[in-house]
């Protein structure tokens, strides 16, 4: 097994490689950044200082070639637009990114195991087709419609909860509804219909004929065995989540490294962008060789070769 995962982390390498030339291709390809950093009467002469001085004059493969370069050393270079390194930028906003998407992971997850667990357990009653209507219909909202009704409701109607920004746990409420309600309605469906299959299995009919209490048999045995595709489905929901939070963060003013990037697309900022994405494919990467431990942890006849 330990050299299954040494196999992984190598291969860490080689993504992170092919992620950050198809991210340098595409700012390259969104035009030159010259032109918002300058005042509009620049004059020519001032441009073209400008771009050698950055090394925009270039040619394609050579300003690729001089950010692997700097990339190796971990130097993503200088942010345009505030005028620091891009990966302390990115870093500082990281923990608040962090902070929204750990806490809609949580409520998804809070929400989605007894909601699944229930609806699975009695199929085809009320509470069976109230739960898989809520999920698809929380599956089909999305997050920005979402987020503005929330606000609309509990921040301007009620005065329940603060509108935008960061600070206290009041501000957290929202965003973090917003972001958990899709990822909640997919997990919810995907663990109903795992324990639907898990329950009609010979060795769960067994336990429930040895006159186990259902609660035992449901939490204990069935549960603990469909938890892989659950753990599938939710590192499979980072990228998900990743993506959510662009949206939310910009909904919601959230100064969180989505907020960061958004706002760097805008003014091509080119090293925000290749410092954010590199940040959240480490991130999406390193939540799918965790989900390979629980894997083994879960089930031992699970063999890494």
């Amino acid at each position: 097994m330990n050299n299954y995962f040494v196999r992984r982390i190598l291969q860490i390498i080689p993504v992170l490689l092919i992620i950050s030339f198809i991210v340098f291709s595409l700012v390259f390809i969104a035009g030159d950044p010259v032109a918002l950093m300058l005042p509009d009467d620049a004059s020519q002469e001032d441009v073209e200082l400008l771009r050698e001085s950055l090394g925009l004059n270039e040619a394609f493969i050579v300003q690729y070639t001089t950010y692997l370069m700097n990339l190796v050393q971990g130097d993503f270079g200088e942010s345009y637009r505030y005028g620091q390194d891009a990966m302390e930028i990115v870093l500082e906003r990281l923990p608040a990114t962090l902070e929204l998407g750990i806490a809609a992971l949580i409520i998804a997850i809070v929400v989605s195991i007894p909601l699944g667990i229930w609806s699975a357990t009695k199929q085809n009653s009320s509470l069976d087709l109230v739960a898989t209507g809520a999920a698809v219909i929380g599956k089909a909202m999305p997050n920005f419609w979402l987020g503005i009704m929330l606000i609309l409701l509990f921040s301007v109607t009620l005065s329940f909860f603060p509108v935008s920004g960061r600070g206290t746990l009041l501000h957290l409420v929202l965003p973090s509804i917003t972001l958990a309600t899709g990822i909640a309605a997919e997990m919810t469906r995907l663990i109903r219909s795992s324990m639907i299959e898990t329950l009609n299995q010979d060795y769960v009919r067994t336990a429930k004929s040895k006159g186990l209490k259902d609660r035992i048999v449901v939490y204990k045995h069935a549960f603990r065995n469909s938890l892989i595709p659950v753990i599938t489905i939710t590192a499979l929901q980072t990228s998900t989540l990743v993506g959510g939070t662009l949206i939310t963060e910009t909904v919601f003013s959230w100064p969180g490294l989505g907020q960061l990037l958004i706002q760097a697309v805008n003014t091509r900022d080119m090293a925000i962008v290749q410092a954010s994405v590199f940040v959240i494919a480490t991130l999406v990467i390193l939540m799918n060789l965790v989900a390979d431990i629980l894997y083994r942890l879960l089930d031992p006849r699970i063999k890494y070769s």
